[in-house]
């Protein structure tokens, strides 16, 4: 994963694993949280994501267990997908800010019209 602007689907999932390591369902059941349910992420897009993110080394498998005959794979952040969320949030806010000042300046003063 370059440096390119994160999509939200992968800036989600760096979001969720800030918090502690997740599995697939957690994970998805977490993107939807955070996302007030815009973000809904099907297996096959979650994998994706999350195998992109692993090339990236932006996370990283912490541990695997067995649980109903299936294997459940936990994800972590590694520290430079700690840093490359920092500086995504920090891109977002800066642009955040500045379309603020923009729109501010397109309301009409108080009791003007």
């Amino acid at each position: 994963m370059s440096e390119q602007t994160l999509r939200e689907p992968a800036f989600l999932v760096l979001t969720a694993l800030a918090g502690e390591p997740q599995h697939g369902y957690s994970l998805v059941e977490d993107v939807l949280q955070l996302s007030g349910g815009r973000v809904k992420l099907h297996t096959g897009s979650l994998y994706a994501v999350l195998d992109r993110l692993r090339e990236a080394g932006l996370i990283e498998v912490d541990r695997e267990e067995i649980v109903d005959s299936r294997l459940r794979r936990y994800y972590r952040l590694t520290s430079a997908g700690a840093e490359r969320l920092a500086a995504e949030a920090e891109r977002m806010r800066v642009n955040a800010r500045l379309a603020t000042s923009r729109l501010r300046r397109l309301r009409p003063a108080a009791g003007t019209r």
